[in-house]
């Protein structure tokens, strides 16, 4: 029970402190999450897409994160050009929650024969908040303890995402550009958002061993600390995957889904814990679902002069 405590106060503090902390969500789907970390990918696919995720880490630690994840994106094209989407998530680490809310737009630059660029901004709101309840002793009061309080600012996301006509893809950005300082107000209680870097790639390779395989890397960094995640996945027809991840200082995952219905897909994946928490954890827990609506394609407007009825 006292290491349980532990951890949950270490999370809560390092995340008042200026240590490093989480802030930006850790998800084993990320590729399902491209936009959130990336705009510039908005709506560069056809069709209208809302994904959902719930990610439990660090099972039975007391305090670890759980996030929830809520996307929609559309491809614009037929109205105006490009893609627009909007992304929300939440996250809740020991005392602590935060909710990012942004909408996303990326212009596509057509890059010839070779694929296309989308140049994409996402511009929103950071609510973050704390309700601390600290352990006995309860007779004396430690000054450098946070305390509990709320507030919000604007949050500012930017990426260059290009996706390739031979099933591959590259992308570069960067999330809370603005590294806005959520406070309630006062010089006591704050909450100052990191920047954070990502680069991301990947490449589909049709018709192997009787499917395709599909490999992906993303790279991550605030500039103080750096991970990476690296998996595979083999798609059997488009109709079920199976797959690992390897999270560097963190987790090996194994990842499954299943294609229920036509433009649906139901995934799930289970992280085997490698970092100093592998003795209390019991790994983590992610389900994601997502869906795909495809509009029909705009009637062919014909007409005929007179003379040829």
């Amino acid at each position: 029970m006292r290491k349980k405590l532990l951890v949950l106060s270490s999370f809560s503090v390092l995340l008042c402190s200026g240590l490093w902390a989480q802030q930006d969500k850790l998800i084993t789907h990320w590729m399902y999450d491209k936009m959130s970390l990336n705009p510039g990918e908005t709506g560069l696919d056809d069709g209208i897409c809302g994904t959902t995720m719930y990610r439990n880490q660090w099972d039975k630690v007391n305090g670890a994160p759980n996030s929830a994840i809520l996307n929609v994106e559309a491809n614009m094209n037929r109205f105006f050009t490009g893609g627009l989407g909007m992304s929300f998530y939440h996250d809740a680490i020991g005392f602590s929650r935060q909710n990012n809310l942004l909408l996303n737009y990326s212009y596509p630059l057509q890059l010839g024969s070779a694929g296309t660029l989308g140049v994409g901004i996402g511009v929103g709101i950071v609510n973050f908040g704390m309700n601390p309840e600290w352990v006995p002793p309860v007779t004396s009061t430690d000054p450098s303890l946070p305390t509990g309080f709320a507030g919000t600012n604007l949050d500012l996301n930017f990426g260059l995402y290009f996706k390739g006509a031979q099933d591959y893809y590259a992308g570069i950005s960067s999330t809370h550009v603005t590294e806005s300082l959520v406070s309630d107000g006062t010089e006591a209680n704050g909450f100052q958002t990191a920047r954070h870097y990502y680069v991301m790639g990947g490449k589909r390779f049709r018709n192997l061993l009787g499917g395709d395989i599909d490999a992906n890397v993303l790279m991550r960094t605030d500039m103080i600390k750096f991970s990476a995640d690296i998996n595979a996945r083999y798609i059997w027809r488009d109709i079920a995957y199976g797959g690992l991840t390897f999270r560097t200082s963190d987790a090996i995952a194994v990842m499954l889904g299943w294609v229920p219905l036509r433009n649906m897909t139901v995934g799930y994946s289970y992280d085997i814990t490698i970092n100093q928490l592998s003795s209390i954890s019991r790994g983590s827990h992610e389900l994601l679902v997502k869906y795909c609506y495809f509009l029909p394609p705009p009637p062919i407007q014909k007409s005929k002069h007179p003379r040829w009825l």
